[in-house]
Formats: C-alpha cells, structure tokens, sequence
C-alpha cells in the first residue's frame, strides 16, 4: 500500500501509466536510450568488440579534423580563387577581391573576416578529379577513390573512426565521428567497414534556445523527468532482477550507463552552448552554420577524432548563384572565422586539422540566360579546398588554375593526395589495411599500381 501510494502522489504517474503499461524496443526508442550513437542492443557491439590494430606512421601531429563539408559545391571564382581580370561572364557583381593579411593572396569581397585569419589557412587552387555528378564527385573527394569499382571505400571520418575512435587511445563517451546535423547523404560513410563505423548525426539546430541532440536531448522533456522513466524502467525489468551474472546483460547495462551519461551526465553537456557566453555565441552567427562551428570547437576540446558540419542549403547555386552567394557567404566568413581564431588562441589549432572542401567547384563562366539568371553548373576540372593546422602551414597557395579557372595551371591537385596528407599528419600510415569483409587487400592509401589518380602529398604546407 506505501507503494502504491508513493506511486499516485508520484507526477510522473502519468508518464509511467502511458509509456510503461507495454514495454516495447518502440517505447524504449522513445527514451532516447538507442539513439545515442546505437549504443544498445544491436549495436551494442559497436563500443565492445576487439579494436583493430593501428600502425602509424612517425609522431603524430594532429589529434583532430573538422570537416567544413559544402554540400552542392560552392564556386571557386566566389570564394578562394576570384579572377576579376576575366571579365564580367567570370567573375560577374563580385568584381572586388580584397587582400588578406598574407601578401598577394585575395579571396572573395564578400569574407573580410577570414581575411584577417589567412596565416591561419592555405589555400589549394588546384583540386581537380574531372567528376560533375553529386553523388561520384561527393564519394570521390571524401574516399580519394573514383567511384564504380567493385567496392565501396570509407570516407576519411570512417577511416578515422576506426584507426583513432574505437581503440585505446580514444576513452570518450562522445562517439568518435559526429556530423552537425545531418547526414552527407550521397554516399556510405563507412563503406565496406560496415555501420558501426558511421557518424553519430546530432540532428536538431544549435541555433535553436535547446539543441535537440537525437537521442540525447528529448524536446519538451526536462532532465528530471527523463531520469525518473529511467528508474521506473528499472523497476519493472524483470531481466535484471532474474539474470544478474549474465555476461550480455552485463554488456547492454554498461553501454545504458553510457547511454545515460550522454543524456544526464557530463558527457552530453559538450552540446549545450547555454554554457558559452553571449558574445562568444554572437561572434560565431546566430546561425546554424555558425552554432555548429562553436560546438565543433566544444567537441574538439573534449577530444573527439573527427567530426563533419555539414553545411547544407545554397551551395548548388544553379540559378541566382550571386544573390545566394552575397547571403551565405558572410554566414561562412563569420563561422569560420571564429572557428580558426578560437582554436588558434587555445593552442588546439596545432593539433586540429580544418578541412574545408564541396565536392567540386561550378563553372567559371556564368549562365546569365533564362531560367539559370545568373547561375553556375557543376565544375570537376578546378576547384578549390582550405586547409588549416594540424600540422598544415598557413599563409600559402598550393597550385593554380588557369585566367579563368577553367583547368588546372600549376600543381594539381587529387583527393587522394589531400587525404593522405591528412592520414599523414594524424600519424596513419599509408600502408595500413583496412579490415574487408571478404579478406581483399584494401588499403588506407591506394598504392601506385592502383588505378586511382595521384600527384603527391602536399609536403610544401607540410
């Protein structure tokens, strides 16, 4: 009876009678004990299993990469290659390049900010892989791999995830791969590695008064609540109470308490930016773009290997590409640059790599005709791609393209030669193999004899 009664002056009465008359893996679902990262049940697995081995390559200089995805390709004439002496078809309204803080080299007019932070980053004007489909180009640059061969390869955060998340020297409760916000979605991100080496995509928008983390923060419930359907959950699992020495249930109780330390504990706390002042959330944006930079930065401070804000929304510019370039590019100036300054004054730019890149560039001549208006298509032949820290010096141009950033002039450029530099400087050696389901000899670099097109790491900013 004193149980009964504790139970009806209980308020969380009505949650226990609606949520728990039927326990179902739905029901639990709701809790937000799955979503974080698939830490339980099926994927429980993910934080168990053996890890595999790591060879590295030297000293390590990078801990960390973030990952400015473009997803749709930003131009390259508007951004960190401008060619005003082209002419108008060229360069169109964004005729104004300004200086950098570096001598000779100029971006766009329209981010005066990361201006003021070019010794910070250098800039690579020569990428290049020929590709002007979304979905091969997207898998190209992110894998270094031309799609259409027999298997599908990891991008650099699977890669990442499985040499520096899931072994000793990563102790996070913070998944090891994490996307702001959403998934890149042209492509598998852990290819043939299979799902346990996917990112956690946060969903939800930093920019909101509550950022609704998937399965780590629950609208319209309060922390409070959640942790009283934790207890009511316990008390009615009858497993628990039956099966205490069993190894799995041991298993699924520690990745729950996991679980649990993501949405109660200290550990989900790396995404709450009501911690960070006014004044530092107003230098990065009240934008998502720049709410995601902030909490890369948060991430980065806690330790985690890699993570990819996918910056959505605009950059397929094939209609009015100047109109949607003038209100998203000081969105990306001010993010960005807030971004390079914090990691800078902390001392984390050392051991950051900022990886900035779409899957390619659009055409450097503009579609002024009817229905484009102004617009740009897609461009493989030449792009652009920023780097920063980890080991990658600043204040540099790697490579050229041509008068009017058509093709490649000097240096190029491939994906693969990038991403190794990358693998490179976060202490991966090229030579290591990546675990195949069918036992095939796959690599974390291609080797020469390897039909994968190559130019060399980039030991000049190196």
């Amino acid at each position: 009876m004193s149980q009964r009664r504790n139970f009806d002056s209980n308020p969380l009465r009505a949650d226990q009678e609606n949520l728990f008359s039927k326990i179902s893996r739905r029901d639990i679902l709701r809790l937000g004990l799955f979503g974080s990262a698939g830490l339980l049940l099926g994927d429980v697995d993910i934080w168990c299993a053996p890890a595999p081995a790591v060879v590295t390559s030297g000293k390590a200089r990078a801990k960390s990469v973030i990952q400015i995805w473009m997803w749709g390709g930003p131009s390259h004439l508007d951004t960190f290659d401008p060619k005003p002496e082209a002419g108008y078809d060229y360069c169109g309204p964004l005729n104004n390049p300004i200086a950098t803080n570096v001598a000779g080299l100029r971006i766009c007019e329209l981010m005066p900010l990361l201006a003021k932070q070019a010794d910070k980053y250098s800039v690579i004007r020569s990428m290049t892989h020929g590709v002007n489909a979304h979905e091969t180009a997207s898998y190209t640059v992110q894998t270094g791999r031309p799609a259409g061969g027999h298997d599908v390869y990891p991008c650099v955060g699977g890669v990442v995830s499985l040499l520096r998340g899931y072994n000793a020297s990563y102790e996070g409760l913070i998944p090891p791969y994490i996307v702001l916000t959403e998934p890149q979605g042209r492509f598998s991100e852990a290819g043939f590695l299979g799902s346990r080496y996917k990112p956690f995509a946060t969903g939800g928008d930093p920019a909101q008064s509550r950022f609704a983390v998937e399965g780590i923060v629950a609208q319209g419930i309060s922390d409070q609540r959640q942790q009283g359907r934790r207890e009511y959950l316990h008390m009615l699992d009858a497993l628990e109470h039956v099966m205490r020495d069993s190894a799995q249930l041991a298993t699924w109780s520690n990745a729950e308490q996991q679980a649990y330390e993501l949405i109660l504990g200290d550990g989900g706390k790396v995404f709450d930016l009501s911690q960070e002042k006014d004044e530092v959330r107003e230098r990065y944006g009240r934008n998502t773009f720049g709410q995601s930079c902030l909490v890369a930065r948060r991430l980065v401070e806690r330790g985690t290997p890699y993570i990819t804000i996918n910056y959505k929304g605009g950059w397929d510019t094939h209609k009015q590409n100047f109109q949607t370039m003038r209100r998203r590019l000081p969105e990306m100036d001010k993010g960005m640059a807030a971004l390079l300054q914090d990691l800078s004054d902390s001392g984390l730019l050392k051991t950051t790599i900022v990886w900035w890149s779409g899957e390619f560039g659009r055409t450097p001549k503009v579609m002024w005709e009817a229905p484009w208006n102004g617009g740009r298509g897609h461009w493989g032949q030449v792009f652009s791609a920023v780097v920063a820290g980890g080991g990658f010096r600043g204040g540099a141009v790697v490579g050229a393209s041509d008068a009017r950033g058509e093709e490649v002039k000097d240096r190029p450029v491939y994906p693969i030669d990038l991403i190794a530099s990358i693998y490179e400087l976060l202490g991966i050696d090229p030579e290591t193999r990546l675990p195949h389901p069918l036992g095939a000899l796959a690599r974390v670099v291609p080797a020469s004899d390897e039909d994968v097109k190559m130019a060399g790491r980039l030991k000049e900013i190196m």
